[in-house]
């Protein structure tokens, strides 16, 4: 009963228990548990490279330019100066914008300083780097008090005078993500005195359109702090328009190379400390300049993608995630891992189409949601099955042999719902005759033995040919056959097992005769036909066995017979005709309940 009690609380509870831990699985992701995981698969199943446009070269301060001009620091900002000259030595021929990713904050060498701004105010197609420091500060709330600002500009740093008159300046902060990651661009930041500052990378596009006659670039929607999700066209060291400081300064390009393109002049050399991990390759850094190239691109095309709102995603996930549930809940392993399997790359193919579409979607929720669903509803059903195996164990194992208790786990177990269905079985009574006058002659302690020997002769019987034991009342037991689950021959097998017990019995009894000087025998009775087989009882007290016409005819047929004798009826020995020897008493037997020419025959022998 208490097994019982167990498994109906658990089946009962087992979906509020899931439907808590979709709750829960959605505080979770809102909390952020899932982002370092979901940001690594987004950036896998996302970023990949795609083809450029050809429009930007970078101009690299790369290692071969070190090796021919020595060490950087000690350049002068005048070799950048000839560089730009290089780059436009023709009217006809020279780049729409050149983009140097290089800050030059601060004053230096006074002719360096001059020949840098002469040559970047003469051709008017260059932009600067400038770089902003972030924190929090305190700003006046309008009330008279203070409070904190997140992400405040504590630090502007821009190109000295001379040459912040003569360029447009953009900055060049990379801003990572939480992961470490550089997933995101900061549009444009707006400086205490109030000025904005674009990006280096819009600022650059923003010119090449002019230059180009184009259309004004079309800026992508930002979050609430202003950044962007980066679409990368080119993975680490792998933006293929691309050449040497040196080569341009010794001549070796030519100047049709670069003519109505953007050039963007920046370090490409580990010691410079300007490389960064980003999202289209975990394992390999990329150099700034290389990053404000992506970038560049990415604004030139003008398709963003653009990342759903949180909370709509966190309310599709939960309504998801209340659909898997009943997808998990009691199904086989190989099903629901069917299914596991189905709904996270359902979910990866809507993620990929989504994005394709313009929109981004987070990749790891459903997956790992689904997961867990899929382990937490595996444990819940294998706990069920434990408890539903153990209340099998516990219904049948003292009635039926154990063989049969295996077929019922294999089978399943809904026959131990509360109810019952009509079979035709056989039903077997037996009694013990002469045990209450050896109860009054003997001890107590010798009559319990006796019974007991009795009692278990009759179970021996039963499992033997393969019956279920109902139940015991006082010295007489029932049992019946073809429940709980069909059986061949069923109706034989109930014969044999009373030929064995009357067998059986007379060894017994010429026993009890010469210990005690008393013997004992049974009395006992089969007959076969429809009985309603179920669990009946209430749901904290019930019990598997049989009930109806047959069982009752059954013990009136027992309770008729003599000591040491079968009775069965017409309807036994027609099933078993050919194969059982009989004796008929016709109707001399009166059943009580049964009218008048209920034939009853007594079971002499099994002959077959």
């Amino acid at each position: 009963m208490r097994t019982r009690r167990l498994f109906r609380k658990v089946k009962n509870k087992t979906f509020l228990a899931a439907a808590a831990a979709v709750i829960l699985l959605t505080a979770a992701i809102r909390l952020g548990l899932l982002n370092h995981a979901d940001h690594a698969l987004s950036d896998l199943l996302y970023q990949s490279p795609c083809a450029r446009s050809g429009k930007i070269v970078l101009v690299q301060i790369d290692q071969k330019a070190v090796e021919e001009l020595g060490p950087y620091d000690r350049w002068g900002r005048g070799v950048i100066a000839d560089v730009i000259d290089r780059l436009n030595r023709s009217e006809e021929c020279r780049p729409a914008v050149i983009g140097l990713d290089i800050l030059y904050a601060g004053e230096s060498d006074p002719q360096e300083d001059e020949r840098l701004a002469e040559a970047a105010g003469r051709y008017g197609n260059v932009v600067a780097a400038s770089d902003a420091v972030f924190g929090t500060d305190l700003v006046p709330d309008g009330a008279g008090d203070y409070r904190l600002r997140q992400n405040a500009v504590l630090n502007y740093e821009e190109p000295y005078q001379k040459l912040a008159d003569v360029v447009t300046a953009g900055h060049v902060n990379c801003m990572l993500d939480t992961d470490g990651i550089l997933r995101h661009h900061m549009l444009s930041l707006t400086l205490p005195d109030g000025r904005t500052v674009p990006s280096f990378a819009l600022a650059i596009a923003s010119m090449y359109q002019e230059a180009a006659g184009g259309a004004p670039v079309k800026l992508p929607a930002t979050n609430s702090r202003g950044f962007w999700y980066i679409p990368f066209s080119a993975a680490p060291e792998k933006y293929s328009e691309w050449i040497s400081v040196a080569d341009v300064l010794n001549g070796q390009a030519d100047a049709e190379y670069f003519n109505g393109k953007i050039v963007l002049i920046g370090p490409y050399a580990p010691g410079f400390q300007d490389s960064y991990t980003t999202s289209i390759d975990h394992a390999a850094a990329m150099y700034g300049v290389e990053i404000q190239a992506n970038v560049i691109e990415a604004l030139l095309r003008g398709e963003y993608p653009r990342e759903v709102s949180d909370r709509l995603q966190l309310a599709v996930f939960f309504a998801v995630c209340m659909l898997l549930l009943p997808a998990f809940r009691g199904r086989r392993v190989r099903t629901a891992t069917a299914v596991l399997a189905v709904a996270a790359g359902a979910w990866l193919a809507v993620c990929r189409l989504a994005y394709g579409a313009g929109y981004l979607l987070h990749v790891l929720w459903v997956p790992a949601a689904a997961a867990l669903l899929y382990v937490g509803c595996m444990a819940a059903n294998y706990i069920r099955s434990a408890l539903e195996t153990r209340q099998v164990k516990n219904t049948f194992s003292r009635y039926v042999a154990p063989e049969i208790v295996q077929e019922i786990l294999k089978e399943g177990t809904d026959s131990l719902k509360l109810g019952g269905k009509l079979t035709d079985i056989a039903v077997l009574f037996v009694d013990v005759r002469g045990f209450t006058p050896m109860s009054e002659a003997l001890d107590p302690e010798t009559v319990v033995a006796i019974l007991n020997r009795y009692l278990t002769l009759i179970a021996e019987c039963i499992r033997k040919n393969r019956g279920t034991l109902d139940k015991f009342v006082g010295d007489a037991a029932m049992a019946f056959w073809g429940a709980p689950l069909p059986q061949e021959d069923y109706v034989m097998m109930a014969a044999r097992a009373a030929m064995d017990m009357a067998e059986g019995s007379k060894d017994l009894s010429e026993e009890l005769l010469q210990k005690y000087g008393r013997t004992v025998s049974f009395g006992i009775g089969v007959h076969a036909g429809e009985a309603v087989i179920g669990n009946i009882g209430a749901p904290e007290r019930m019990d598997y066995t049989a009930i109806g016409d047959t069982v009752n005819t059954a013990a009136r047929l027992e309770a008729n017979a003599p000591g040491g004798t079968v009775y069965i009826s017409r309807e036994v020995a027609d099933r078993l005709a050919g194969r059982i020897r009989t004796r008929s008493l016709g109707d001399t037997v009166r059943l009580k309940g049964k009218a008048e020419g209920f034939e009853v025959l007594v079971l002499e022998e099994i002959t077959g």
